[in-house]
């Protein structure tokens, strides 16, 4: 079933800068891909548009059958619910406790307090800090954080998680903690996962499909442990 499709998909900034240039892409639901390239290969550009930060220049990006580049402002933060992306920078809210900051979004829909609780608890455990709910992110290593962000991701269980360079201020052994966390997901899930990243060991140990962007044109689309990764990313 293919959850994801971009069709003849071009985007350029106001500044001029063209980030893809007709780019087409189809992700099945279930599948774990990696989306990798060069700084300004037009990667961001193209997960950002998966969630709506960006819209397409010209094309179509259609996410759980959803025309995003169409998608009314005012219907995003309801199209948003169904989607969990993790950042680099953890973007967590340094006042509020883990707790808190996982069941920020789910307070903000009006959902009861206890299945808030049961949420919280339930997304906590599967990254493995059930134990560290009342704790304050700085208080929480680097890769706790990450965790943190992940299980604030996943709460609302969504069908698709995007991560956008998730390893990139983690140390390998803790990145690899963290991709372990994240193949999980998808295991126990069956979340789609689309994941950005320059780490190109990450790339080569996990063994999925690949999709390698070149000045904004998709020039490879590799296959399960296929793909070997090269300085280009």
């Amino acid at each position: 079933m293919k959850l994801i499709e971009i069709k003849n998909c071009y985007k350029v900034y106001k500044n001029g800068v063209a980030a893809l240039a007709n780019f087409n892409l189809e992700i099945e639901k279930g599948e774990f891909v990696f989306i990798i390239g060069a700084s300004g290969s037009g990667k961001s550009s193209l997960v950002k548009m998966l969630y709506r930060e960006e819209k397409p220049t010209r094309g179509e990006v259609i996410v759980g059958g959803v025309n995003v580049a169409k998608l009314k402002n005012r219907k995003v933060y309801k199209f948003r619910r169904k989607i969990g992306v993790v950042f680099q920078d953890f973007k967590l809210l340094p006042k509020l406790t883990v707790y808190e900051n996982v069941s920020f979004g789910l307070k903000n829909i009006g959902m009861k307090e206890d299945k808030i609780r049961e949420k919280v608890t339930k997304a906590l455990k599967r990254v493995g800090l059930k134990e560290k709910l009342r704790c304050f992110p700085n208080q929480l290593s680097g890769g706790e954080q990450q965790r943190v962000c992940i299980a604030r991701a996943i709460v609302n269980e969504p069908k698709i998680l995007i991560c956008d360079e998730p390893t990139g201020n983690l140390d390998p052994k803790t990145s690899k903690e963290i991709m372990d966390v994240i193949e999980e997901i998808n295991k126990t899930m069956g979340t789609t996962i689309i994941m950005a990243t320059h780490d190109k060991e990450i790339v080569n140990r996990m063994k999925k499909r690949v999709i390698l962007i070149e000045n904004g044109v998709l020039t490879g689309d590799y296959l399960k442990g296929r793909y070997k990764a090269h300085e280009n990313i």
